[in-house]
């Protein structure tokens, strides 16, 4: 019972931090923006839902290929985030906004 409800839980913030993601790079204006709010709630969602995985799993060999899965996606996440802003940085797209196109 306790089990379910933690990865209930689990699964829930994981699902909530992606959708906050996905309304961050609809709403935010320039690629900075909306890459710091993906990249930081994707990574925490992704986590997150990996967790639930691992509750979900117990301890078992699936569950340390999941937590290696977790701590690769902690490590190339940001650092994959700071190539793209540099690459943005260096192409001059620091205050370029686009138009909107019926953004909710």
């Amino acid at each position: 019972m306790l089990k379910d409800i933690t990865i209930l839980l689990l699964a829930l913030s994981s699902l909530f931090f992606f959708m906050v993601g996905t309304v961050g790079l609809i709403r935010l204006p320039d690629v900075f923006s909306r890459m710091h709010a993906t990249t930081k709630s994707d990574t925490l969602g992704a986590g997150l839902g990996l967790l639930a995985l691992m509750v979900y799993k117990g301890l078992d060999p699936v569950s340390l290929k999941l937590l290696l899965i977790l701590v690769f996606i902690f490590i190339t996440n940001p650092v994959a985030a700071h190539i793209i802003a540099k690459a943005a940085f260096h192409k001059k797209m620091r205050n370029q906004k686009e138009d909107d196109h019926g953004a909710v």
